[in-house]
């Protein structure tokens, strides 16, 4: 079962998920970053251009989803490194402060709690994130072309692409196309009906909003509302 909350730090997300069964979970990219627990090791889950496939048999979760650009900041690596990958944190931080770290998340009360607490300090630590990436994560997600935002933002393409590839892990037009699919999946969750689904969240037509969920997420949406729900 998954279950999510608002965190305690500013955009966030925690989450558990315990699944039932022995079938594969997808997991749809979000333009988000994760700081995960699972089965008491520590892991980062990099920004997603495809749908991941949980590896292995089933087993519990917890899970720290930060806002879209956040992630490299705390973690001091740049989202690009880790693009459709899952890692351990002690590839990315001293091996002596994953193991105390360890430890910690897996004394607390439980382990969302724990891994709360982690990014809660590695976010009082951090250089507060930059306004401009909050901005045009706030564009994209009510459907700005990627030309107007970056004039709007005062920022050239060129400059708006490589500070992407930082914060997010690929350019804007991939961020805007990741940030589309999510808007459509919650219309469609909703019950709105798939013509309408394409038409609000931004799609040029049914058609369109078909074959991009199909490479994103590697299945028809009829599908994956069934596996969902």
């Amino acid at each position: 079962m998954y279950t999510e909350w608002a965190s305690r730090q500013a955009g966030a997300v925690v989450w558990t998920n315990t699944p039932s069964g022995t079938g594969t979970r997808s997991v749809l990219p979000d333009g988000c970053m994760d700081l995960l627990w699972n089965e008491g090791r520590l892991l980062v889950a990099g920004p997603d251009t495809r749908a991941y496939v949980t590896p292995g048999a089933p087993s519990s979760w917890a899970g720290v989803r930060f806002y879209p650009g956040t992630a490299p900041t705390l973690l001091g690596v740049p989202a690009h490194e880790l693009r459709d990958r899952r890692v351990a944190l002690s590839d990315l931080r001293p091996a002596s402060e994953v193991r105390r770290l360890t430890a910690q998340v897996n004394a607390a009360a439980d382990p969302a709690s724990g891994l709360e607490e982690v990014a809660l300090r590695w976010a009082w630590a951090a250089e507060p994130p930059d306004p401009l990436l909050r901005r045009l994560v706030t564009a994209l997600d009510a459907g700005r072309p990627v030309a107007a935002t970056a004039d709007e933002l005062g920022v050239g393409a060129r400059q708006l692409h490589r500070r992407s590839l930082t914060a997010f892990g690929y350019g804007p037009k991939t961020l805007a196309r990741v940030l589309r699919l999510q808007r459509a999946l919650a219309l469609a969750r909703a019950g709105v009906p798939f013509a309408q689904t394409a038409t609000r969240s931004g799609f040029a037509d049914q058609a369109h909003l078909a074959r991009d969920v199909r490479e994103l997420a590697g299945m028809p949406l009829s599908r994956l509302l069934a596996r969902s729900g």
